[in-house]
């Protein structure tokens, strides 16, 4: 099963920051929290990420209309809220990778149909801020 949706462009990693917060603004997503994971490791490992996993940043995101519909259908749902945008770059590729959540992930682990709606509203959104952000792209 996949459980990520992603795109990977040829810009410098702090522009796919930049567009992807501005992407998940336009449809209605906001960040509650970014995880800046080399800063993190180091601070809290004495490692550096960097050497491994290049650039990594975890932006937690919530559509809060989304949120709330969910919630109502199934408070359960809590525990797999806020998702989590992964912005990305390898050590020495050049590419950014920009990759969520599959709601269609969360659907999957519930039968209800309200559920099902708010996993398909979220996964046009989500589908269009990675266009938007592909389509920013240099040379797109």
């Amino acid at each position: 099963m996949t459980y990520t949706r992603s795109v990977t462009v040829d810009m410098p990693y702090e522009q796919a920051m930049e567009r992807t917060r501005a992407a998940l603004a336009g449809q209605g997503f906001g960040i509650l929290t970014e995880i800046h994971v080399n800063a993190t490791f180091a601070a809290k490992l004495g490692v550096e990420a960097a050497d491994k996993v290049g650039a990594y940043t975890i932006l937690r995101a919530c559509n809060p209309g989304l949120a709330s519909k969910a919630l109502a259908a199934e408070p359960q749902l809590g525990a797999l809220l806020p998702c989590n945008v992964v912005v990305r770059r390898g050590k020495d590729d050049g590419q950014t990778t920009v990759e969520a959540i599959d709601p269609q992930t969360m659907v999957q682990l519930s039968g209800s149909p309200q559920v099902r709606e708010v996993g398909d509203d979220a996964d046009v959104r989500l589908r269009a801020a990675l266009s938007a952000i592909s389509n920013s792209a240099p040379g797109s």
